[in-house]
């Protein structure tokens, strides 16, 4: 099921994006860099939950994907990056944002950050957006390529544990947001849901 994510679910967001980076990222980046990046990088950034924009894929009650986007100007990062203002966005200079797709390793390959993707794009069209704009991690290029994102410039993001100077290299990629879900290959998903309490 795809649904917002709620703020009571940090704990089980933070397990999920821990063994999915692990997973994913071992085969192109370093231990160091991956156990740095956990600590200082990756993370939950609990202003696109209060905001609502970010999104789950559950199974048996079990978190096996998560994503979302942001109208806000945060490219990038969990609580522990962020500073004291993350202003808005303006819809019709700004690129809107997509933000921190996780998949468990078992379930990668079968459409899960498409339908994500998907109801993302739904959400910044609705809001006026027309462009999008990401970072994304060097294990990531493959799927933000195979959704119509284009490369525009390396990013070195910075690393302060580890070896001096050490940084995780990604990728800064844009698109532009389709004007119907049928144009981006992304017809027929299912609505997004809140979880009932």
């Amino acid at each position: 099921m795809l649904r917002l994510a709620n703020l009571d679910e940090v704990p089980a967001l933070t397990a999920l994006i821990d063994v999915s980076v692990r997973a994913l990222s071992g085969p192109v980046y370093t231990q160091t860099q991956i156990d740095s990046a956990l600590e200082h990088v990756f993370g939950v950034d609990t202003q696109l939950l209060t905001d609502q924009t970010y999104y789950v894929i559950t199974s048996d009650d079990q978190l096996v994907a998560a994503g979302g986007w942001s109208a806000r100007a945060t490219l990038y990062g969990g609580d522990q990056t962020k500073g004291a203002s993350d202003p808005m966005l303006d819809p019709a200079r700004d690129a809107a944002r997509i933000r921190a797709f996780f998949v468990r390793p078992e379930w990668t390959r079968q459409g899960l950050a498409r339908r994500i993707y998907a109801a993302c794009e739904t959400a910044a069209r609705q809001r006026g957006f027309r462009r999008f704009e990401l970072v994304a991690t060097l294990p990531g290029v493959p799927l933000y390529t195979a959704l119509g994102f284009a490369a525009r410039e390396a990013v070195e993001v910075p690393l302060p544990v580890g070896p001096l100077g050490l940084t995780l290299p990604c990728i800064r990629m844009e698109r532009a947001i389709s004007s119907t879900s049928q144009s981006a290959g992304l017809s027929r998903v299912p609505p997004v849901r809140r979880r009932s309490r």
